[in-house]
């Protein structure tokens, strides 16, 4: 009896294909990350390298940079001129009220957005409207808000400032933003107002992931709202939930416009990127002004490590 030889069996094509593909998408990249490169890497590049120089863009237009390492961060020069950004108290300042500034406006807006969207996807009339509605003020240009909010919280003819008067929470003739402990709590109210929208639509495109079906088997089982929001809505919302909070903390950490034309460069309110742009564009110092721009980008990518490894952990 005579048997066949088995043939072995040919592998697919498959690998192969995949290899073509993955090299043609990385071909396909390359322009996007040389023009990347041009436009983000070669900015930082050279704000990292003027943080180590002395710089003042109208005394120096000749001579150049001079590179002085560190002394825009601590030592002081050779020359024994200025202090390092760390050392100088109206650095800190602005860090403290940046960090106060996102502290309060996150957390306000977060739920405030995420009362806002449950309202919204909830079964009730009018919620187009509604919808529509919430989103003027995030579609009011910035600029246009702030100079709004100006208006009313002006001490002589605004309303909101008549409104702390009569209530006794700031004296009369007095504004809320003239007073330095209620003034950043002031653009904190205006952040909110402004910003919330934003938060609601994140949490509420996460809330329509939530299957139906889970909702009524929750009913079934004779589960309370209450009961049902804690157990169900909030841990299948959190992946949409730190998504948003690591949008609007990094945004709220980089603040400028808002704060600038409503209180200009105020100690009691001036923001890391307020700081940043008096040094850069006032006082013409880029090196020092540099410095303080990576000290900001620092900030933020530890925030950003912060959350990032929070979501790593939490899905892993």
């Amino acid at each position: 009896m005579t048997t066949t030889p088995v043939r072995p069996v040919r592998a697919p094509r498959s690998r192969g294909l995949q290899a073509n593909r993955t090299r043609v998408a990385l071909w396909l990249l390359v322009p996007m990350l040389l023009v990347l490169a041009a436009v983000a890497g070669y900015p930082l590049l050279r704000t990292i390298y003027l943080s180590f120089t002395e710089y003042n863009i109208l005394q120096d237009v000749d001579t150049g940079p001079k590179w002085i390492g560190l002394a825009n961060y601590w030592f002081t020069t050779d020359e024994g001129v200025g202090l390092g950004v760390l050392q100088i108290p109206e650095w800190w300042q602005s860090v403290w009220n940046t960090v106060k500034f996102t502290g309060a406006s996150v957390v306000l807006e977060t739920v405030l957005g995420l009362a806002f969207a449950l309202i919204i996807n909830s079964k009730i009339k009018g919620k187009g409207l509604l919808r529509t509605a919430i989103l003027v003020p995030w579609a009011i240009p910035t600029v246009v808000s702030a100079q709004m909010w100006n208006w009313m919280y002006n001490d002589s003819f605004g309303i909101v400032s008549q409104w702390g008067q009569s209530l006794g929470l700031i004296q009369s003739g007095e504004s809320f933003l003239s007073n330095p402990d209620t003034a950043l709590m002031a653009l904190v109210a205006v952040d909110v107002w402004k910003t919330t929208p934003f938060m609601a639509l994140l949490l509420l495109a996460g809330l329509q992931t939530i299957p139906s079906d889970m909702y009524e088997a929750a009913d079934v089982d004779g589960a309370s709202p209450w009961t049902q929001f804690w157990r169900l809505t909030l841990p299948l919302l959190t992946p949409a939930l730190l998504v948003a909070l690591i949008f609007r903390t990094l945004d709220a950490l980089r603040v400028f416009d808002m704060p600038f034309i409503v209180k200009g460069n105020a100690p009691e309110t001036i923001t890391m990127s307020i700081y940043a742009r008096q040094e850069l564009i006032l006082n013409s110092q880029f090196g020092f002004g540099s410095a303080i721009s990576v000290l900001i980008f620092l900030i933020i990518m530890v925030f950003t490590a912060i959350y990032v490894t929070s979501l790593r952990v939490k899905f892993d």
